[in-house]
């Protein structure tokens, strides 16, 4: 037991399986997921989207293969990413069998809506020749006729009894490199599903809420959702589903792991809402501090509060802090200990340059590891 247990997270044990060169599941980092928007067949469009996500920190992306356009395109893709690729197939088989091919790292596919058990054993002849995972991707909005007739409705029993279902169709195929989930638009539904396929199943679970919405109402629903089965120690990997751009889902997934303490990246910023005592303009430094600090991959944390209430409290927790004075004259705090003084002109430059600093120092001090494993 740790000193501190309240913040104790126990995993749930579940096996371990490779996309690509990243592991998903056993004692494996919960790893961040994103999906591509682009035209698949448009290879500079997507590779440069591919390229944001990965300076985001992301550790898998996904990317839609709805016809023989987009699989041609993706073996080239492939050899441009820097992280592993999962190939989106729904329904056509010979999708999957030309992904496979073209280098994807695993498959997103549901088994049962591919046809017939031959066309199942090709796919996972397929993937083992190729060694590719299978991601298994149940969701409450395109579930089973019969499973509907039989529930009445999508509900948890449904989409457990739909994942194991496909489940078997690998295993009856001698695959068990699989990973799956159970997502829902309504975060109930979602997380009581994932409950009982982690019950049901030591296969890695990839969470998510689909079809969350906006940048904010989708980060809001995605961390109660997302963030509640973490924190009982339920997932291995995540996808943030917004109606945004994928460097910003990346963004919140790896928000949602920091502040659980699961995954620290970068900069973790504690700052006030401000108030009229406020020194400085607290939202406005936040925001150009978090825009400048996104090169930033080192984990460390940052105090930002405009007046002394709480400033020196929180200053005593961070890395770096700022607290806001009179006068447009403001102290900055170092490792917890009061330093030195700065001036509203010169303080959010002077604050990245300690955090550049101190971030160089960090790295100068770790092992060198894996970048996944290092986190």
């Amino acid at each position: 037991m740790s000193v501190r247990p309240w913040r104790d997270i126990v995993r749930r044990p579940s096996r371990q399986i490779m996309v690509g060169n990243v592991p998903v599941g056993g004692d494996a980092p919960v790893t961040v997921q994103t999906m591509t928007n682009t035209p698949t067949p448009d290879i500079r469009g997507t590779v440069d989207q591919i390229r944001r996500c990965e300076e985001a920190g992301v550790d898998i992306i996904r990317v839609s293969c709805p016809d023989v356009e987009s699989t041609a395109a993706l073996k080239q893709i492939v050899r441009a990413a820097h992280v592993p690729i999962v190939a989106d197939i729904h329904f056509h088989y010979k999708r999957a069998l030309e992904a496979a091919d073209a280098g994807a790292a695993c498959l997103r596919i549901n088994p049962g809506n591919i046809g017939s058990n031959e066309r199942v054993a090709e796919v996972v002849r397929a993937a083992k020749a190729n060694g590719c995972a299978i991601r298994i991707g149940v969701n409450a909005g395109s579930l089973e006729k019969d499973l509907l007739e039989k529930y009445g409705e999508p509900c948890p029993d449904a989409l457990v009894e739909s994942a194991l279902d496909h489940i078997k169709l690998l295993q009856d195929h001698d695959f068990h490199e699989y990973k799956v989930a159970v997502k829902a638009s309504d975060v109930f539904l979602a997380v009581a599903a994932y409950q009982g396929l982690a019950e049901a199943t030591d296969c890695p679970l990839h969470l998510g809420i689909t079809e969350a919405g906006g940048l904010i109402g989708g980060t809001v629903k995605s961390s109660i959702g997302i963030g509640s089965l973490l924190w009982f120690g339920i997932g291995d990997t995540i996808r943030v589903s917004l109606s945004a751009e994928p460097e910003e889902e990346v963004r919140v997934g790896f928000e949602i792991l920091k502040a659980l303490g699961i995954r620290n990246r970068g900069v973790r910023v504690v700052s006030c809402p401000s108030c009229a005592r406020q020194g400085f303009d607290v939202i406005r430094t936040v925001q150009a501090l978090e825009e400048r600090l996104q090169h930033i991959r080192t984990p460390m944390s940052l105090s930002v509060l405009g007046c002394v209430v709480n400033g020196p409290g929180e200053a005593r927790e961070t890395d770096i802090g700022i607290t806001g004075g009179g006068n447009g004259k403001h102290m900055v705090y170092l490792s917890g200990v009061t330093d030195h003084h700065v001036q509203d002109a010169d303080m959010i430059d002077h604050i990245v340059r300690l955090v550049e600093a101190k971030a160089a120092e960090i790295e100068a001090a770790t092992p060198a590891v894996e970048p996944v494993a290092a986190e």
